[in-house]
């Protein structure tokens, strides 16, 4: 009988230990081990994201003492020609005609032509070539010629878009009238001014989609200057509004030599005592205003950033640069004491040169370079590498690395 008793209770035993397992809730168990794994994930892309930013900070702080010559093509330059940065080729201008290149220095293509006075406008990777008071307008990229206008009055001035859309100022004795051409050199848009009407038009500037014109007027009110900026929206919006015109702001005592695009959202315009911001686009409106009390030397500009360069008044430097965010915020104040023939925007950093010295500082102030050229440059190209450019000088295209 005794065996009989322990028996059942080895059998009481394991019915009791099945219970209490079947107890245990596996949802609870597995919810528990998937959030122990997106914790470990969540830690890992937050130290991996930390390290990137530490690597990111020390990168863009890096200081160069020095630089190397990767590679060297030999070129042809004409006397008194210019070279501009035209999407990552070499444009080449001149009274008698432009020319593009690569960094390889193959010829991508030639145009002859005969102006007395060329002036040239450059969105990215199109540009636009006119003869102040002549009569056409080449527009070309590092493909080649997209399109002849032929404005038949004088042109004053141009603006070209992203697309190839230009824009162009033409003056007779009466009217001053405001075209928009596409890439093909084919009439879109026309409107006419008037000094009676809004004033005489002294810069102007077309959206990157080739939609929207600003206009800078300048007129006299009363014995007071005044300066009128208005925005001619020719897509769909601008249908319906008198002349395509969206929307205007006038300013007393003021004269604006420059409005330009940043992107198809962000504007600004300069004035000799203010400098506006406007956003929108298909409305601009005004957005921030910074009153201006200095004599400004050079403006340079990308899509992020305005830079506004001033006779520095300290006397510890010679020049200071003021750069604005394109909401107008101002984030740096940089002084230097170079004399610069360009200053541009290049990765988070700008890049100050003439033909035989360069400076980069970055946005933080930080100096990431000082040196010399061995020869003399006529222009110095960015790369997609925030330590190497292309710098361009009458018989060779170099690439520079720094180190």
């Amino acid at each position: 009988m005794a065996q009989i008793r322990s028996f059942n209770n080895k059998e009481s035993s394991v019915r009791t230990t099945q219970r209490n397992t079947g107890n245990i809730d596996y949802r609870k168990v597995i919810a528990a081990h998937r959030l122990k794994i997106l914790y470990r994930i969540a830690l890992f892309v937050l130290v991996s994201a930390a390290v990137a930013a530490l690597f990111y900070v020390q990168y863009t702080n890096r200081v160069y003492t020095d630089y190397q010559i990767i590679s060297s093509v030999t070129r042809e330059e004409a006397q008194n020609a210019v070279s501009k940065n035209l999407g990552g080729s070499i444009l080449t201008y001149s009274n008698d005609g432009a020319s593009c290149m690569n960094t390889n220095g193959e010829q991508l293509w030639n145009q002859t032509y005969e102006m007395q006075n060329p002036m040239i406008d450059i969105n990215q990777s199109v540009a636009a070539i006119a003869d102040y008071n002549g009569r056409d307008i080449y527009i070309v990229d590092a493909q080649g010629v997209l399109g002849k206008v032929e404005a038949g009055l004088p042109i004053r001035s141009i603006s070209v878009s992203e697309t190839g859309m230009v824009a162009a100022v033409v003056d007779d004795s009466e009217i001053t009238a405001i075209y928009l051409f596409s890439s093909a050199g084919d009439e879109v848009a026309y409107f006419k001014t008037t000094m009676e009407k809004s004033g005489y038009p002294i810069a102007v500037s077309v959206s990157p989609n080739g939609e929207i014109v600003a206009v800078s007027y300048l007129y006299v009110d009363s014995g007071l200057i005044m300066s009128n900026v208005a925005f001619y929206n020719f897509g769909q919006v601008g249908q319906n509004e008198t002349d395509n015109y969206v929307s205007g702001y006038s300013y007393s005592d003021a004269v604006i030599p420059q409005i330009s695009f940043m992107d198809e959202d962000n504007s600004f315009a300069l004035a000799d005592n203010r400098l506006v911001f406007y956003k929108g686009n298909q409305i601009p409106t005004s957005n921030q205003e910074v009153l201006l009390n200095e004599e400004i030397q050079s403006v340079y500009y990308d899509n992020n950033y305005v830079g506004l360069v001033y006779i520095n008044l300290d006397g510890d430097t010679k020049y200071r640069m003021d750069v604005f965010s394109k909401v107008g915020k101002k984030i740096l104040s940089q002084k230097f004491d170079m004399e610069y023939t360009e200053i541009y925007f290049n990765h988070e950093s700008f890049i100050i040169y003439n033909e035989s010295e360069c400076e980069i500082y970055n946005l933080r102030g930080v100096k990431k370079f000082d040196g010399s050229f061995k020869e003399a440059v006529s222009a110095l190209l960015p790369t997609s590498a925030m330590n190497k450019y292309v710098a361009v000088s009458q018989g060779k295209i170099e690439i520079m690395e720094l180190k």
